[in-house]
């Protein structure tokens, strides 16, 4: 077997319109589907091939959050771009919707900004500096072996 590409994420979320609210306006996400048994929001971000690339599944006000001494997803990250302006033009776009910016980090492949969704998922918006002509050490060091080979 080999895995060819990620077909598509989905988050589990309290409120779905207020989740769907946020996809949609604040990240300006495409709404493609909406789904009430099982409540669902289906997203494209025109992937070729792709019917939707992320979604959201309602599981109702009650549910307890996950925390960050549990396994499951850590994070979500979404292509912004690949510059500078348009890292600033996305950072500009979620303070002024009143999101709350995490933290910023820049690391040698990319530039990125981390926010929680209305359900405290941690989301990245990142631009991908790689093509940048930067040459960075790791893309010639070969990864080890697993340790579970």
């Amino acid at each position: 077997m080999h895995v060819e590409a990620l077909g598509h994420v989905v988050l589990k979320v309290r409120d779905l319109r207020r989740s769907e609210d946020f996809y949609s306006n604040t990240l300006g996400m495409q709404v493609v589907l909406r789904l009430s048994d099982p409540h669902m929001t289906f997203f494209s971000l025109g992937t070729t091939g792709n019917h939707h690339d992320f979604a959201l599944m309602e599981l109702g006000l009650d549910v307890p959050s996950s925390n960050d001494n549990t396994t499951g997803l850590a994070h979500v990250a979404f292509k912004i771009g690949s510059s500078a302006d348009e890292f600033g033009i996305a950072r500009s776009e979620l303070c002024g919707s009143g999101s709350h910016i995490l933290y910023e980090a820049e690391r040698g492949f990319a530039k990125s900004v981390h926010v929680l969704d209305p359900d405290g998922n941690e989301i990245e918006l990142y631009v991908d500096t790689s093509g940048a002509g930067l040459e960075p050490p790791y893309v010639e060091q070969k990864l080890e072996q697993s340790r579970w080979s």
